[in-house]
C-alpha cells in the first residue's frame, strides 16, 4: 500500500508540474501578444475598419440572440465560465479530439483579436488571461459590440455589417427577428451553416437560437411561431 501511495503522489506531482508549465507557457504567449499590441490599440484598430458598426447601429434582436445562444451568462461572469470549459474538456476527452472549448463571448473576442483559429489548449490558456483584461478594460456593451464586428458569419462575411448586407442587403439595425436569429446561429460553425450552401442546416440551428431566446425570456412562443410561419412560406 505504501508503494502504491508513493507512486500516486509522484504521479500527482508530475501532473501538477506539467500543469504549471502549461499555464506558464500560455501566460507567456498572452504577455507576448498583448505587449506587441495593447488591447486599447487592438480595439482602435478594429473600430477604424470601414465595416465597423456601433452597438446602437445593430438590431437589438441580433444582440439578444447572440447572447442567448453563445453565452447566456454573459452579463454575469467576468470573462470565463470554468464549468462550461470543464464540460467541454470532458466531451473532448471522450471524443478524442478538440471539438469545442466552452468559450464565452469574451474569450472568443480574445481569440479573434490575438490568437489563431487552430484548436489548442495552450491558446485557450492565453485566451483566459486576455479575457480577464478585456473585462477589466471594457464594458459588456463594448465587448459584445466588438464581438459581432469581428466574428465570422460564413461565406467570407466577417462582421455583422458584411453579413447583414451580404445576405439580406440591409443594415444591421434593420434586421428582422427571423434574419437576426438566423445570423446569430452561424458563428458556431460558419462553414457548416453559411447560407449559400447550408441554409437547411442554418434553419435548424435557428430553431436552437429561438428556443434559447425563449429560455432567457427575450421572446415568447408566439414570436417564435411567427418566425417559423414566415420561414415556411
Amino acid at each position: 500500500m505504501k508503494i502504491i501511495r508513493k507512486l500516486f503522489l509522484i504521479l500527482l506531482l508530475i501532473v501538477l508540474i506539467a500543469l504549471t508549465l502549461f499555464v506558464g507557457l500560455g501566460f507567456v504567449n498572452y504577455v507576448k501578444a498583448t505587449n506587441e499590441v495593447s488591447i486599447s490599440e487592438k480595439v482602435e484598430e478594429i473600430k477604424h475598419k470601414k465595416s465597423y458598426v456601433t452597438y446602437d447601429e445593430i438590431s437589438e434582436e441580433l444582440l439578444q440572440a447572440t447572447v442567448a445562444i453563445e453565452d447566456r451568462r454573459f452579463y454575469e461572469h467576468h470573462g470565463v465560465e470554468y464549468r462550461s470549459m470543464a464540460r467541454a474538456l470532458y466531451q473532448n476527452v471522450l471524443a478524442g479530439q478538440i471539438r469545442g472549448g466552452g468559450s464565452t463571448i469574451t474569450q472568443q473576442l480574445a481569440k479573434n483579436m490575438y490568437y489563431t483559429y487552430q484548436p489548442s489548449y495552450l491558446r485557450k490558456v492565453s485566451e483566459i488571461f486576455t479575457a480577464y483584461d478585456l473585462e477589466r478594460e471594457l464594458s459588456k456593451k463594448e465587448i459584445l459590440e466588438l464581438y459581432v464586428n469581428v466574428i465570422n458569419y460564413g461565406d467570407n462575411y466577417i462582421g455583422i455589417k458584411a453579413a447583414s448586407e451580404g445576405y439580406f442587403h440591409k443594415e444591421p439595425k434593420d434586421l428582422t427577428l427571423d434574419e437576426a436569429t438566423l445570423l446569430a446561429g452561424l458563428p458556431q460553425s460558419p462553414a457548416n451553416y453559411q447560407l449559400s450552401n447550408h441554409e437547411s442546416a442554418a434553419r435548424n440551428r435557428q430553431i436552437q437560437v429561438l428556443n434559447a431566446m425563449i429560455r432567457e425570456n427575450m421572446i415568447d412562443e408566439q414570436q417564435k411561431a411567427a418566425v417559423m410561419k414566415q420561414v415556411e412560406k
